[in-house]
């Protein structure tokens, strides 16, 4: 194996810390930028005696000059609550970060993945979701800070390769969950296994029946790992996710009688374009990348609940 010197936007957050932890485990030298607006120092704290591990406060709006081998742009909020927080700004992470972080590219001659999202499809109207469809999203919406920053962030990329010839790759993440996931960042797995643990009230938004699909953070690091080592010549974007698809109202059933909880489930006003199915279509990961999820979601839940349980 050849020893890189990789460079993780968005490193101290709950997915770039775990993908830290694997490329340092892997034998490589690892470089975490993170302005903690959502990363946690605490997630990397244990990483930090590594002595080939460097951690960096950087906001990835601003320009930043390194030698590096590789870079997973991963920088930006992904949950509503935080990506909504700050419209304009997170706008900004999306789009300039991808600026900065594909100039750094293009002066290094870095290899770099950009970590988009299922939400680049907004509401769809194809089911299950091909990496050839072009999605639904309202340009004005609640939402759209972030998949429309993360739409434009996929145009630069590509565009940096057709004309500068940046070696780039798309992945599009589906919903991801597990250790290290903020607490309070408005996820449902997050949201359902910190209500069950205090045996408070859990909150399902319209009947339940929307689906989602859960990747376990694991399964998702190994899909970047490999769409990273792919072929030159394939950029993506390839889904990575479980396409397991559940109604919101199994997970939150599930949670409770995991957790042996005493909550109810108890139900909410939909939000404003909140999509009713999410589900991948992996075919193409399995083909280009020969990768598919292998934790399955009750497995899964279980690490998760255990992180919690002793975290909050």
């Amino acid at each position: 194996m050849i020893k890189k010197k990789v460079l993780v936007t968005g490193g101290a957050g709950f997915v770039g810390s775990h993908l830290c932890e694997r490329l340092l485990n892997d034998g490589h030298d690892v470089v975490c930028l993170d302005n903690y607006f959502t990363g946690q120092k605490q997630n990397i704290v244990h990483l930090l005696s590594n002595p080939y591990f460097e951690l960096i406060r950087h906001d990835v709006t601003n320009p930043f000059y390194i030698e590096v081998d590789e870079i997973y742009n991963l920088a930006c909020p992904a949950s509503p609550i935080h990506y909504q927080y700050n419209a304009i700004k997170t706008m900004k992470t999306s789009v300039m970060g991808a600026i900065n972080m594909l100039g750094l590219a293009k002066r290094v001659k870095a290899k770099i993945l950009q970590a988009s999202t299922s939400e680049v499809y907004g509401d769809p109207k194809v089911h299950p979701q091909k990496e050839t469809y072009w999605g639904h999203v309202n340009p004005i919406g609640e939402r759209s800070c972030y998949d429309e920053g993360k739409r434009a962030a996929e145009t630069l990329f590509v565009s940096y390769h057709r004309q500068n010839n940046v070696r780039i790759k798309i992945i599009r993440i589906f919903n991801t969950y597990g250790p290290r996931m903020h607490p309070h960042d408005g996820r449902v797995v997050s949201n359902f296994i910190v209500q069950a643990l205090q045996n408070k009230d859990i909150t399902i938004y319209g009947d339940g029946m929307q689906t989602r699909s859960f990747q376990y953070v694991d399964d998702l690091v190994e899909g970047m790992i490999r769409m990273m080592a792919s072929p030159e010549n394939f950029t993506g974007p390839v889904n990575i996710g479980n396409p397991n698809e559940f109604t919101i109202m199994q997970l939150a059933e599930t949670v409770i009688q995991l957790t042996n909880s005493k909550s109810k489930i108890v139900r909410m006003p939909l939000p404003s374009d909140d999509p009713m199915q999410r589900q991948p279509d992996i075919e193409l990961a399995k083909k280009m990348l020969n990768w598919e999820p292998k934790i399955q979601l009750s497995e899964g839940l279980i690490k998760t609940i255990e992180y919690f349980s002793a975290t909050i």
